[in-house]
């Protein structure tokens, strides 16, 4: 079996009561679950597989309490562990042709050079739930998303079986989240994640994806960077203020735009926008240009003073805002997905560090506006995983919810029927800096 060892694992946070659901196993379940893991594992993807203790947890609980009264929270814990384990086991059966021999019970002990593509993780020790041995494995081995497998669609505001005017939230931040659930952990304590575990996922910007496990086509959607169902809980604001992470003063954080503000970042800015306008302007020569996520303009007026007839287009209404006047008349507010222009509008259209920052299901549609818009020439810079000079100088910008390998983008552009990847048409520094792709519309009128 054959496996990229470079790509960050998916963790899937399976919920036991998906497997026994009501004291006994549910083999449809296993049996989709066998078959999409597979499916997926040939493309080329690899899977931690964390398994909760279900409703059997809570029998043998009850079980206790009702027996002897009083029961320990260890002790209660230590019967849960043991249900994830048996339940482990089954998952570990199932796979066995393709996964490691080890089950994960002790999560100080990492696995090291495993070869098979499917890794399954039981309980740990009392205190924490599989949720936080989910999160513990993100950690561990890099992955920046976790699947969490659930019986309900959405996570709410309230909970949906005491309140009927409960509603569903589809993007919540780990802030909101940790007041939705609390700061304590509990045995069998029923809630979309753990509090224990939350406070670490905040702490490691990871994002998490709270969906119905029982839909396997929206599993396969997740799992294909299509549009979902599903609440996503995400270590900063997104979609109308999303742009704005680098802009907005309070606590959003917006520590690019203080070092921007100040006389040494305002040169660096202008520098570096400086040179990217010069670039273009000797390799590709637009007559007229659009930058997608232009910000407050920078590239936009270099552009302009090097005779570049060019626009920008920017969500963020704060950073239009603070844009120079000189610039301001050729900026409207817009969305990447969805470009307020007409077909075949510009020579050149160009982002910088923008397509990392989105959903990856918003990815696609984002590149085919940038298609769409262009007559010519799209040019993309995007921060990926072989751009390790920034991981040296720079802690990491949990914006970039969409960090993969150029690969990752390759394949992506690939995709698209009506360009090509240009190999040689502009300078490229070496990816240990950057990663840009030039692409071409196939049979565009040229403007030269």
């Amino acid at each position: 079996m054959i496996f990229n060892q470079k790509e960050p694992p998916i963790i899937l946070s399976v919920g036991g009561s998906l497997v026994v659901p009501n004291g006994g196993i549910d083999t449809d379940f296993l049996t989709k679950l066998n078959k999409v893991i597979r499916e997926e594992v040939i493309k080329g993807k690899r899977f931690f597989l964390v398994i909760g203790g279900g409703r059997v947890m809570r029998n043998y609980r009850d079980a206790a309490k009702t027996v002897i009264g009083n029961v320990s929270n260890e002790d209660l814990d230590w019967l849960a562990i043991h249900v994830t384990r048996v339940n482990a086991h089954l998952l570990r059966t199932i796979f066995q042709d393709i996964a490691t021999p080890r089950i994960i019970e002790n999560y100080d002990k990492k696995l090291r050079n495993w070869k098979e593509p499917v890794v399954v993780g039981a309980g740990w020790k009392p205190g924490w739930s599989t949720d936080f041995d989910a999160v513990k494995l993100a950690q561990d081995y890099g992955a920046q998303v976790i699947i969490n497998l659930s019986n309900i669609d959405w996570v709410y505001d309230k909970d949906p079986n005491k309140y009927k005017d409960a509603k569903p939230i589809k993007r919540i931040t780990w802030d909101e989240m940790q007041k939705l659930v609390g700061d304590k952990w509990t045995p069998g304590l029923n809630s979309p994640f753990d509090p224990i575990a939350t406070k670490l996922a905040k702490k490691l910007g990871l994002t998490v994806i709270v969906t119905n496990g029982h839909d396997f086509d929206n599993l396969k959607k997740i799992l294909e960077g299509e549009a979902f169902k599903g609440t996503v809980i995400m270590p900063f604001q997104i979609d109308a203020s999303y742009y704005d992470r680098e802009y907005y003063t309070g606590k959003k954080g917006g520590h690019r735009f203080a070092h921007a503000e100040s006389l040494p970042g305002k040169l660096f800015h202008y520098a570096a926008n400086f040179y990217r306008a010069l670039t273009i302007k000797i390799f590709l020569n637009p007559k007229i240009c659009l930058e997608v996520g232009c910000g407050t303009g920078r590239l936009v007026h270099a552009l302009r003073v090097l005779g570049v007839e060019a626009y920008g287009v920017d969500i963020s209404q704060y950073a239009l805002e603070i844009a120079s006047p000189k610039v301001k008349p050729y900026m409207k507010k817009g969305d990447a997905t969805n470009l307020p222009y007409e077909d075949n509008r510009f020579d050149l259209v160009v982002s910088y560090d923008l397509l990392q920052r989105l959903e990856r299901s918003k990815i696609k549609k984002a590149v085919e506006e940038t298609v769409r818009v262009s007559k010519k020439y799209i040019l993309h810079k995007i921060y990926t995983r072989e751009n390790v000079w920034i991981k040296v100088f720079h802690r990491f910008d949990f914006s970039n919810i969409s960090f993969f390998p150029k690969k990752y983008w390759q394949k992506v552009f690939s995709s698209f029927d009506n360009i090509t990847i240009v190999r040689n048409q502009i300078i490229r520094l070496p990816s240990f800096f950057e990663t840009k792709f030039l692409l071409k519309k196939k049979h565009a009128d040229s403007t030269d």
